[in-house]
């Protein structure tokens, strides 16, 4: 039969990007629920539905009669306050200057000093009225309190608000940038932690906090994110912790609650072990192996332990060694202890074995075929 034939990989340590893919859900990055500070009847309502709105445009317009008479009532009061103020400041001086001379007594003063300042008091008083009946009117004119899309209105022209009900009016939303939350498991994080803490992985500057984004239909996001914080908290749920990602917008192709997947950069793993993904088997027991080809030309199995797949290709975290050679090809044909023959693995062919040479034609007979 002769020596079967194998095709090998040396393995050589190389650098490596070890990535991680998280699910998550998108969400606005300010949300701002808009509430009526005053009771009235809605006069008219100032904007588009599901347009951008800029932050201290008008909403909603309350109709304000009602808080401009009260206003006006409240500058009457004031007035009234302030032109009683002279007369009774100079009854005050005159009697404290009569009062030196003993021409009054101490209770007239004493009466006298009591209704200025009660005046004043009033003045103040009456200053405050003014100026809470003035914010209350500029209440009826609700405005935007931030920049973003908002939505469609739940009450109409003509209907009834009431002071901080319940029930918002509308909600504006902004959605550049827009954050992305996506749990990543403990184990996963503790894996992470062992790994810097052993050496195995150096965190690539500030591109570890770069993030890369995949959309619901498989496609790629164009522009990255920046991770912002991992939570503090465990859910108990689930065993997991939300990390937070700031991607920007500006064509809100990400609208809030869409569900998504981020690849998370973990680090820089420079002596990676990476194999064919076809190289790895599976015993009986599903443990994967891999059979290489030793120092006396000899096959032989190994057991490995896979850390994730990159690419088409195993990242092995134990069992292999640099400079040992894993079959890739032509396992079929291999037996433990078997002596092969080995010829080095291309990835852009499908077939290692010597190229076919295409059969001659029958060269005609000076015969005749006789």
């Amino acid at each position: 039969m002769g020596t079967p034939e194998v095709a090998v990989v040396t393995v050589q340590p190389e650098k490596a990007t070890l990535t991680t893919e998280l699910p998550g859900r998108t969400s606005a990055y300010l949300v701002a629920e808009v509430r009526p500070q005053v009771s009235g009847i809605i006069q008219k309502r100032l904007f588009t539905e599901g347009s951008e709105v800029k932050a201290g445009q008008v909403l909603y317009q309350i109709d304000p009669a009602p808080f401009q008479a009260t206003l006006d009532n409240a500058k009457a009061a004031l007035g009234r306050a302030e032109a009683n103020l002279p007369a009774i400041r100079l009854r005050a001086e005159r009697i404290r200057e009569l009062l030196v001379d003993k021409a009054v007594s101490r209770q007239d003063y004493d009466d006298a000093a009591a209704a200025l300042m009660q005046v004043e008091a009033d003045v103040l008083y009456w200053k405050a009225t003014v100026e809470s009946a003035r914010i209350n009117q500029g209440y009826t004119r609700i405005t935007a309190p931030i920049s973003g899309r908002i939505g469609k209105s739940n009450v109409t022209e003509g209907a009834l608000v009431t002071a901080h009900q319940p029930v918002s009016l509308s909600t504006i939303q902004q959605l550049d940038p827009i954050y992305v939350d996506v749990t990543q498991s403990t184990a996963d994080q503790l894996r992470l932690e062992r790994g810097l803490e052993a050496g195995r992985l150096n965190q690539d500057g500030m591109n570890q906090n770069k993030v890369t984004l995949i959309l619901e239909d498989g496609t790629k996001y164009p522009l990255k994110g920046t991770f912002q914080f991992r939570d503090v908290s465990v859910d108990s749920t689930t065993g997991s912790v939300i990390l937070r990602v700031v991607f920007p917008n500006p064509k809100h192709i990400l609208l809030p609650g869409m569900f998504i997947r981020a690849e998370v950069r973990e680090g820089v793993n420079k002596q990676a072990i990476l194999i064919p993904q076809q190289a790895v088997s599976r015993d009986l027991k599903g443990n994967p192996v891999a059979l290489i080809v030793n120092g006396e030309g000899k096959v032989a199995q190994r057991m490995l332990t896979l850390d994730r797949a990159i690419g088409d290709k195993w990242l092995v975290s134990a069992g292999l060694a640099s400079g040992e050679r894993v079959i890739v090809e032509g396992m079929q044909k291999a037996r433990p202890g078997a002596a092969v023959k080995v010829v080095p693995f291309n990835e852009t062919q499908t077939g290692h074995g010597p190229a076919a040479v295409p059969d001659e034609q029958p060269k005609k007979r000076s015969d005749g075929g006789k």
